[in-house]
């Protein structure tokens, strides 16, 4: 493949790692766990960070754990606010805690969630808003904020496609009551499956300890909220919260430390190569390329076809293909098309005219921790020559 989605960050500091781990003969979250959690919640500025098997587990972790938070009060059927453009597990964890997802549309230029109609969508059972940072590029967060302040609702975030970027010299998410990161094989880092929740809540974070290891009490602080037997081999085996196991593995949480330490340096050359493709790509009156909020950290390039490329986008990708550019849909198009929707509790706020735009005339292409000039300029003139054709 020419210009793939995805290419490994790893080189001998990874293989060390697993290496070590291997060696220990520990495989099940322990230290390398705990020193990761520690390095990340540094580097994010955050309280707390905790480790789990996935992003999307992350996102499972939160959610479930906000809903247990003894001081928010949520009950089932309560509705969390949701961008009609993300990943399927943004969405499920809503559903699967028995709240309301209440989809709004997103905005056209920057693909994140439009906050005039969030802001006209919230009801009186509106209790939070899960606002997603989509492809790296984060929500303007300080209105959100102020928003969600003013209506007393919580604000979370999904930033599991946008680690590294930031809005106002703050990383994304880090704005809300809690923030999750993914790190896949296709994202900002890899370790291999694992995901990520920070937090400065500590009821919240104690929450989440529990709930990561089947909603027992086992190795929570003494002064946590949450009730601790007297009798320390009952606690061991004492259960709750209705917890899942989503715990990492030890050789995860050894891969994220020197992923971090690589992080600002991915974070660069992906900008570095973003500034080449906005160069390519502005003004080209068959496309629209995603406008940027704050600092993004550039997970891939979305384009949507416009003008004599509208409704074009299978001759796109079948060009695309043949020059040995891998693409995709901008994450799962408009969410509410996937038949899955029926078996949700849902609502919709307004009319979703982008997310449908987006789910019949986007795509994206991969962006890299090393340079790729020859790769844009190959898709520029690929673009160019399905355009000519119209």
């Amino acid at each position: 493949m020419f210009y793939p989605l995805a290419s490994t960050t790893w080189d001998d500091a990874e293989h060390q790692a697993l290496a070590r781990v291997i060696a220990s003969g520990r495989f099940t979250m322990g230290a390398e766990v705990r020193a990761y959690e520690e390095a990340f919640a540094r580097h994010f500025g955050s309280r707390y960070a905790v480790m789990t098997s996935s992003g999307s587990a992350a996102n499972l972790l939160a959610i479930a754990s906000a809903f247990w938070h003894p001081d928010l009060g949520w009950r089932q059927g309560d509705e969390v606010i949701v961008p009609a453009v993300s990943w399927s597990t943004t969405y499920f964890p809503v559903s699967q805690a028995g709240l309301k997802l209440r989809f709004v549309d997103i905005d056209p230029a920057t693909l994140n969630i439009d906050l005039d109609k969030l802001e006209a969508a919230i009801t009186p059972r509106t209790r939070a808003v899960f606002a997603v940072n989509l492809l790296g590029n984060p929500v303007d967060a300080v209105r959100l904020r102020e928003i969600c302040d003013r209506n007393g609702i919580v604000l979370t975030e999904d930033n599991c496609e946008s680690m590294g970027a930031t809005l106002g010299g703050r990383q994304a998410g880090t704005f809300g009551l809690f923030g999750t990161f993914s790190s896949f094989f296709s994202h900002h880092i890899c370790t291999m499956e694992g995901g990520m929740v920070v937090t400065d809540d500590r009821k919240l974070h104690d929450t989440m300890l529990s709930m990561r290891a089947h909603g027992w009490t086992r190795d929570l602080p003494a002064d946590t909220h949450l009730p601790l037997d007297p009798d320390p081999f009952v606690r061991q085996f004492r259960f709750v919260l209705p917890g899942y196991n989503l715990r990492p593995l030890e050789l995860e949480g050894a891969l994220g430390i020197p992923q971090l330490e690589k992080l600002p340096g991915f974070i660069a050359r992906r900008r570095a190569n973003a500034e080449i493709f906005r160069q390519a790509f502005d003004g080209l009156d068959c496309v629209r390329i995603q406008t940027e909020t704050g600092a993004s950290s550039w997970f891939g390039f979305a384009l949507t076809l416009t003008g004599r490329l509208a409704g074009r986008r299978p001759d796109l990708v079948a060009a695309l293909r043949d020059a040995g550019i891998e693409c995709r849909p901008i994450v799962t198009g408009n969410f509410l098309a996937n038949p899955v929707i029926d078996k949700l509790d849902h609502a919709r706020s307004g009319t979703f005219e982008a997310a449908e735009d987006v789910d019949v005339n986007g795509l994206f292409t991969g962006n890299h921790h090393y340079p790729i000039p020859d790769q844009i300029g190959r898709l520029r003139e690929v673009v160019q020559s399905v355009a000519d054709r119209f």
